[in-house]
């Protein structure tokens, strides 16, 4: 199951590492800026929504940059940025030096995603790069679920340092995967073609060229959906539900996070392997159909509530653990149909764009959830969901006609009479603009 680049596995381990870091500190920051920091619950959930609001801004500048600069000379800084950025979240003393630090840190991560996938995607071949996202996804949850563990332990509401420590260790973190890098001069350069240098002088090129790729536009808006009435309503809809509707006690919400990330580490290889030769759209319907399930799952815990306390705590939990088989379907498809609709010298933005749907849907999806469940109105809120996803279900299936075999999945290996890759600008002098395929390219 690993890649066979040797560059490659090494990129990976440095995601392992990064996300132990990560996974430290990532269930406490609302608990440390409230309860330790003194700073009011009101003016964090305004510094959370600044770091998305910055990220989601400056996405599309991090995915220009990695295409004109290649991926390597935007991810060293930034990674250096978010070590300090995570640094001196230990030492902020109220709103405006945490406002500060958080900054630093969502500016960070506006291109790193990008950037780290476009390498990714450079060090392997088609026929690999599903199974590489796949592994990375694991491994990324695999880290996050070390560092909570290791975090829990730690970590003491009463002790300002135990937090400190915390920060600067996820800090430390950062400085792994870039070390890495460093020790790959070659990884992570702008590659472009002769012929991608032709087209790049001779058409405009940028976000445009990205926007006229009318399957790339229809998958993003299948991923918007998708993310908005998945993904997205976790955070809050599903805690607030849970806590609100279904009356579980607070600690079983842990419990359930931590159920979905080990099911999803256990079995996320096991899925990649099945997902080998199938349709990756019809994974994606399958992924969404899988979350609308879940949300019907969480409905059956709000109707058992405080009468059947152990019903609402098995269909919280049940939630979370379903919920978690439709994330091991999407993680490895998504990026895989992103970079396949790809050219080389578009790859950086065409990864900003598909990451820009976490951050708008970031943004709406609470927004829905919370007023909805704080009205009382939580199962109107759990239709809302489930019938978002059954319809994201059905844009994916919708999305398949307009993939080639290869952009979806369907052939193992290239061959001379179907190939693997149609260049965007290619696709243009060969085909009506309405043909499957249009503007694609090879990636993962």
């Amino acid at each position: 199951m690993l890649p066979t680049s040797r560059d490659a596995r090494r990129i990976l381990v440095g995601t392992l590492l990064s996300a132990v870091g990560r996974g430290l500190t990532l269930p406490y920051l609302f608990v440390y800026l409230t309860e330790v920091r003194g700073i009011s619950a009101g003016t964090v959930g305004l510094l959370v929504g600044w770091m998305g609001a910055v990220s989601l801004v400056l996405a599309p500048l991090g995915g220009s940059l990695v295409d004109r600069l290649g991926a390597r000379r935007v991810v060293l800084p930034l990674f250096v940025v978010a070590a300090l950025g995570t640094a001196s979240l230990a030492f902020v003393t109220g709103p405006a030096s945490a406002f500060v630090s958080l900054t630093l840190v969502a500016l960070a991560f506006s291109a790193i995603w990008a950037a780290q996938t476009t390498i990714l995607a450079s060090l392997v071949d088609e026929s690999e790069r599903q199974r590489t996202f796949g592994l990375n996804f694991t491994l990324l949850n695999l880290g996050i679920g070390v560092g909570g563990v290791v975090g829990g332990l730690l970590v003491d509401p009463s002790r300002l340092g135990t937090f400190q420590l915390l920060y600067l260790i996820d800090a430390l973190s950062y400085l792994g995967p870039a070390v890495i890098l460093l020790g790959m001069p070659h990884v992570g350069r702008r590659v472009v073609t002769p012929a991608a240098e032709v087209v790049t002088q001779s058409k405009a090129g940028g976000y445009l060229d990205v926007l006229r790729d009318r399957t790339f536009v229809r998958f993003f808006v299948f991923g918007l959906v998708l993310i908005t009435f998945g993904y997205a309503q976790v955070e809050v809809g599903f805690t607030a539900f849970a806590r609100v509707v279904a009356g579980v006690p607070a600690g079983v919400l842990g419990l359930a996070f931590a159920c979905n990330t080990s099911v999803i580490v256990v079995s996320q290889l096991f899925v990649v392997r099945w997902l080998e030769g199938r349709s990756r759209t019809r994974a994606l319907a399958l992924a969404a159909s899988i979350f609308a399930l879940s949300w019907v799952i969480l409905a059956g815990a709000g109707l058992a509530g405080t009468a059947a306390p152990a019903l609402a705590i098995a269909g919280v939990v049940g939630c979370t653990v379903v919920f978690a088989i439709g994330e091991t379907l999407m993680s490895p498809v998504m990026p895989a149909i992103t970079n396949a609709l790809a050219t080389d010298e578009l790859r950086g933005r065409y990864n900003a764009l598909a990451s820009m749907t976490w951050g708008l849907s970031g943004i709406v999806g609470p927004v829905a959830a919370g007023p909805l469940i704080g009205a009382g109105h939580g199962f109107g809120w759990v239709v809302m969901v489930t019938f978002g996803c059954l319809a994201a279900a059905g844009l994916a299936l919708m999305l398949r006609r307009r993939l080639t075999p290869v952009q979806d999945g369907r052939l193992a290996v290239e061959d001379d009479s179907q190939p693997a890759r149609v260049g965007a600008r290619e696709a243009e002098d060969v085909s009506s603009p309405e043909e499957p395929g249009e503007l694609a390219s090879a990636r993962s």
